[in-house]
This record gives C-alpha cells, sequence and structure tokens, in this order.
C-alpha cells in the first residue's frame, strides 16, 4: 500500500511539473520571429549617448545600409565658431532575419558650456541637423529624467508621453532607462524603440540598462551585439560579458548593472560594483538595474540580485536605487528602530502599455498602479529631490527629499497620498482583476485610506 502511495505521489508531482514547465516554455524559450528587412541606404536611429565614465563625453551611433562605408560626423562648436569632422568606423551586424552596418563616433574633445550642432554622414549621405549642450561641470546641480520599462508596442504612444515629461521638465539634462527600453529584439521593435525616441534620444544623452525583453530568450540568455553598437558606452566598459557601466556626472554617479544574468555574471558585477562604490567620491550615488532588489509582486522575487548586490548599496552608502521590470509604481525605504525612514531609497517604475498585478507589502511605502509613471532626480547642494509624475496625467504625485548635513543623510518624504495614485479597473469577467481590485481595498483599508 505505501508503494502504490509513493508511486502515486511521484506520479502527481511530475504530472504537475510537466505541466507547469509545458504552461511555461514559451515565457522561459519562445522568441518572436523576426521579419526580413532591409536596412536604409541613408542615416538613421541616431542616438546621444555617454561616451565613458567622464560626464563631459559623448558617443554618437547610428545605422546605415548593409555594407560598411566611409563615415565621420560633422560636429560644429556654436560658441567656439569652429567646425570639425569626426572619422567613424564601422561595423556590420547580422541578425536572424537582416543585416545593418552600426557606427559608433566617440567625441571626447568637447568644451564645458558649450552648445554644438551635428550630423552625421555614410558616404555622400548625411542624416539631419541635430543640437546638444554640454553642461558647465563646474557647476553642482543635476537634473535627469527616469523611467522603467518602456517597451512600446508597435504604434504606441512612448515618443508623446516622453516628449511631454521633457516639455514639463526642460531643465532636465540627460534620460535613464531601467530596462526593456525595447519590447523584443527584433529590427521592428528597434524601429518602435527609435520612434519613441524621437527628439529626445538626438539631443540629451540617453542611457540605459539591459532588461530581460533586451535577450534572446534559451537556457543561457543571448545578448545580441546591436545591442551594444546601439547603446554604445557598452563597447568600452563591459566587464567580461556584463553589461556594466559607470558615468560621474558632477557631484553625482550613476552605476548600471545586468541583472538578468546567471549567478557566475552577476558575482563578477558584485566584484565591479564594489570596486566602483570603493572609489566614488561623488557625493550623491545612484544604482540603476532593471530587477527590483524588493519585488512588488512577491517577497521572495529576485532574491538572488538582493543577495548579490544589496548589502553593498547599504554599506557604501547609495543614495537612490532605480528599477524597472514589475510594471507599477513603488518606493521602498528601510526604517530604524523609531521607524525614521534612511537611505538608500528603492523606487519601480514603468511606461509601458502592458500592467501588472502587484502584492501590497507593508514594507514599501508608496505604491501605484494602472498608469504609466516616470521619476525625476534633481540634486542642489545638499539635497537630492526625487518625485514621480503620472505619466497620463502629468500630475505628481509622490516626492521626497534626502538632505545631508553634517555628516547626517536626512529623508523628508513630502508624497501624496495613495488613493490619488491607485487605480484600476477590472476586466470584465476576469476573476484575477477582480481579485487584484479587492487587495486594493483591502491596502486602502489597512491604512484608512477613504
Amino acid at each position: 500500500m505505501k508503494r502504490k502511495i509513493s508511486i502515486a505521489c511521484t506520479i502527481l508531482v511530475v504530472g504537475a511539473l510537466a505541466f507547469w514547465c509545458c504552461n511555461r516554455w514559451d515565457v522561459w524559450f519562445h522568441n518572436p520571429e523576426e521579419g526580413a528587412y532591409q536596412a536604409p541606404n541613408v542615416p538613421t536611429r541616431v542616438l546621444l549617448t555617454f561616451g565613458d565614465a567622464d560626464g563631459m563625453h559623448r558617443n554618437l551611433s547610428w545605422m546605415c545600409g548593409d555594407e560598411v562605408r566611409s563615415a565621420s560626423v560633422e560636429l560644429v562648436d556654436v560658441e567656439g565658431g569652429r567646425t570639425e569632422h569626426v572619422d567613424v568606423a564601422g561595423e556590420v551586424f547580422e541578425s536572424r532575419a537582416g543585416k545593418a552596418a552600426y557606427y559608433v563616433a566617440r567625441l571626447r574633445d568637447l568644451k564645458s558650456g558649450h552648445y554644438y550642432r551635428y550630423r552625421v554622414w555614410t558616404g555622400d549621405e548625411a542624416s539631419e541637423w541635430y543640437t546638444f549642450f554640454v553642461q558647465d561641470v563646474s557647476k553642482g546641480d543635476v537634473s535627469f529624467l527616469y523611467m522603467g520599462d518602456i517597451q512600446d508596442s508597435i504604434g504606441g504612444i512612448a515618443n508623446r508621453l516622453l516628449r511631454a515629461a521633457f516639455r514639463r521638465n526642460p531643465d532636465a539634462e540627460f534620460f535613464v532607462c531601467g530596462g526593456d527600453l525595447t519590447e523584443r529584439p527584433t529590427d521592428a521593435y528597434w524601429g518602435e524603440t527609435f520612434e519613441s525616441l524621437d527628439s529626445v534620444g538626438q539631443t540629451v544623452p540617453v542611457l540605459t540598462v539591459t532588461g530581460n525583453h533586451d535577450y534572446l530568450k534559451g537556457v543561457l540568455l543571448k545578448l545580441e551585439r546591436r545591442f551594444s553598437l546601439v547603446h554604445s558606452y557598452f563597447l568600452d566598459s563591459m566587464v567580461g560579458e556584463n553589461q556594466v557601466f559607470t558615468v560621474c556626472y558632477k557631484d553625482l554617479q550613476l552605476f548600471c548593472l545586468d541583472s538578468n544574468r546567471e549567478l557566475p555574471y552577476l558575482w563578477e558585477q558584485r566584484k565591479w560594483l564594489e570596486e566602483q562604490l570603493q572609489g566614488s567620491r561623488a557625493k550623491w550615488k545612484i544604482v540603476v538595474l532593471h530587477h527590483p532588489l524588493y519585488s512588488i509582486k512577491g517577497s521572495t522575487n529576485n532574491l538572488i540580485q538582493r543577495w548579490m548586490f544589496d548589502g553593498l548599496i547599504r554599506e557604501y552608502g547609495v543614495d537612490v536605487v532605480l528599477q524597472g521590470h514589475e510594471h507599477a509604481y513603488a518606493r521602498m525605504t528601510h526604517h530604524e528602530a523609531d521607524s525614521t525612514a534612511t537611505t538608500p531609497v528603492y523606487t519601480v517604475s514603468h511606461c509601458s502599455p502592458k500592467n501588472y498585478r502587484i502584492e501590497f507589502n507593508e514594507r514599501f511605502d508608496k505604491f501605484g498602479s494602472g498608469s504609466r509613471y516616470y521619476q525625476k532626480v534633481r540634486t542642489s547642494g545638499d539635497t537630492l529631490f526625487l518625485s514621480a509624475t503620472d505619466a497620463n496625467a502629468g500630475t505628481c504625485y509622490d516626492s521626497l527629499f534626502i538632505v545631508k548635513k553634517k555628516g547626517e543623510t536626512r529623508l523628508v518624504d513630502c508624497g501624496k497620498e495613495i488613493p490619488e495614485v491607485i487605480t484600476f479597473t477590472p476586466a470584465p469577467n476576469s476573476k484575477k482583476d477582480a481579485a487584484f481590485a479587492e487587495r486594493i481595498e483591502a491596502y486602502k483599508q489597512r491604512r484608512n485610506i477613504k
């Protein structure tokens, strides 16, 4: 009898595992097909990024044709009245359905406080003219915008939201994305990404980390080289096969991690992060990665990433951790014994068409669901100001200050209340969505929110 029970239990376990694997197979291993494409023979998909750890340096990348030709950047220093031509090398990348030549220009002799006009050339074909400004590095104030996942659908509205964000924040000096900037690594979605970045990605530096949607799925994840050819700061900064990057910008330093990788790669990144944090002299330290160290979808999610990085982040005084992946908004801080909130501040946000259900864990200070969100980070003297905006409505619904004075750090929460940020309409006849809406109501009741 015992033997029969053991056999029955084994069959049930194997069957459950088989059902689970079948149900998750596409999630783990399916890559959408890439439609055949041919790269246009005029320069396109121009992107301005940071170049290396020096915040004054810039890179330009673009795509043109399917074979390498002579290429250059025509760069005009508006203040200095000087024009130069920077010769550029190219590289052909062949994907699953086509090939294209990519070009990367490294601009290193830029002047602080100067405007530049530029266009890129491939053969006899030139792009349109663009303009960018190099901030005066002697002034310590910094302002930039952050979005979590964008991964917009074809013909989406990300560009409208991004343009509106920069119109509301004209002092923003660059743009940071928390990964999954592109829905999937296919040429069509890359095209949509550049539609999203149009007029922004050519005029202010764009900095993104890798997200899981940037990778090709498989037993081992694979990141195509075109990702680094586009986001070209990775070409000179990778540690082994890890897409890591740091940039010092005035009194702020950003540390970009690749949280998608397997354990051995994460261990290499941990060592890199510790070395960078140990050597940092920046007043403000910000870590950017895709997977939240403290998940808002469940307390057991992303444990490996937390074990690898969170201890270092707390030990070396990181101020803010910017994260994506979970398609909602949340903010979390640790608390002292007297309930005083302390840094680092962990935030999650997204600007994707997809919304995820979240778990309303009490360790988080703020939540938002059912909309799209972006954040602004601004430093001035002893104060860092962090705000979150509903990208659809254009209204601020969360904000705080971090103040550093006389060797002490103080966090001031001036955020709005939950009713203005949690909105969720259950889908018709959806038990899961209805249950999620009930969790929102239960959360409001626990916090006496009307």
